[in-house]
């Protein structure tokens, strides 16, 4: 999927949202060319040279190039569409989503940190919600040249770039031996963690960033992924669609379903917890 970038014939939205595959394969062009623009600043040696946001948190010029790429391409590909993308809501770019059937959801960067530290677990996420909840996902990993991609119709794929490999995902029956339990690199409160898995069979912990935790439930690489702690609804929601595309939910602490456009709240997730759909929570 990667090379020279490519225009992207614009087609009315009616159409394309009555064709989720086709939809999905152009996020998943669009992702690819944002991650190429990323890969032109990384540096497994580590970035020098990130600001801080308002909010304390970190970011780039990768961060920074690589969304204005995605809003406007998401602009040529259905310009009726709104965009709410993290670094332009940070600029005080939020369009009116009160009566909005359907809006991107953006984070063109998911992992700033990771980026920053030169490792690899970061990833560019675009999501469509519908309604308050995520259709169609992408999540694409630069460094690795590693696709996730999911749409509501019960799609979900893994492809990789190096073999030119694509398989369908879908969430695995939780193991005899225990849970696999993906846990944030840089966010974790390890002794709220500790707490809230008290309550599960517990085989092993994995750490991973950015939306690669969701994706590991997704792929069935792990049972349970819970974040007990800060996001927002561009962190989460390009990887919600694909896991739920893949027999998955992502529900707050009580089991509701996480909905999308709160702009009233700064678009703030509860925290919340992946898994697949028939692992139950511990009371």
């Amino acid at each position: 999927m990667r090379g020279k970038k490519k225009r992207i014939k614009p087609l009315p939205s009616d159409k394309l949202l009555s064709h989720p595959q086709a939809l999905c394969n152009m996020l998943r062009r669009i992702a690819t060319d944002a991650g190429e623009i990323t890969l032109e600043y990384f540096d497994d040696a580590g970035f020098d040279g990130a600001d801080a946001k308002g909010d304390g948190s970190p970011v780039t010029i990768a961060d920074r190039k690589a969304e204005s790429f995605i809003e406007n391409a998401l602009k040529d590909l259905m310009s009726d569409v709104p965009f709410i993308g993290e670094e332009a809501v940070h600029e005080g770019r939020i369009p009116d989503i009160s009566a909005a059937e359907y809006f991107w959801m953006v984070d063109a960067l998911d992992g700033t940190k990771e980026f920053i530290s030169g490792s690899g677990d970061y990833t560019v996420n675009i999501a469509l919600i519908h309604k308050k909840e995520p259709i169609v996902g992408v999540v694409y990993v630069p460094v690795k040249g590693e696709m996730y991609a999911g749409h509501h119709e019960g799609v979900a794929i893994r492809y990789m770039e190096d073999s030119g490999t694509e398989k369908q995902i879908h969430t695995r029956p939780a193991p005899t031996e225990g849970l696999t339990v993906v846990a944030s690199r840089n966010h974790s409160n390890q002794d709220r963690l500790d707490e809230f898995l008290s309550s599960y069979k517990v085989a092993k912990t994995i750490k991973r960033g950015s939306s690669l935790k969701i994706c590991a439930i997704a792929a069935g690489k792990a049972d349970l992924y819970p974040r007990l702690g800060p996001t927002c609804e561009w962190d989460i929601a390009a990887g919600d669609a694909i896991l739920r595309a893949a027999g998955g939910t992502l529900t707050d602490l009580s089991g509701t379903p996480i909905i999308y456009g709160k702009s009233d709240d700064k678009f703030l997730n509860p925290e919340f917890v992946a898994r697949p759909n028939d692992l139950a929570l511990a009371a």
